[in-house]
């Protein structure tokens, strides 16, 4: 079983490129990549090793 962390999103994108790592965005964009998952409304668990080309991808604006 891969090691997960709870991230809980921010309510709203601040706008920064790229986009931040607690953004809600991105953290969907890990979602549909398949590095987190959707615990609660704002609460995601994400894996403790996710590569650093998929948060590349995911945290572009």
């Amino acid at each position: 079983m891969p090691k997960t962390r709870s991230v809980a999103a921010k309510k709203k994108c601040c706008k920064d490129k790229p986009r931040c790592k607690k953004c809600p965005v991105t953290l969907k964009r890990l979602t549909e990549l398949g590095y987190a998952e959707r615990e609660d409304k704002r609460t995601y668990s994400v894996l403790t090793t996710v590569p650093a080309k998929a948060l590349k991808i995911a945290r572009q604006r």
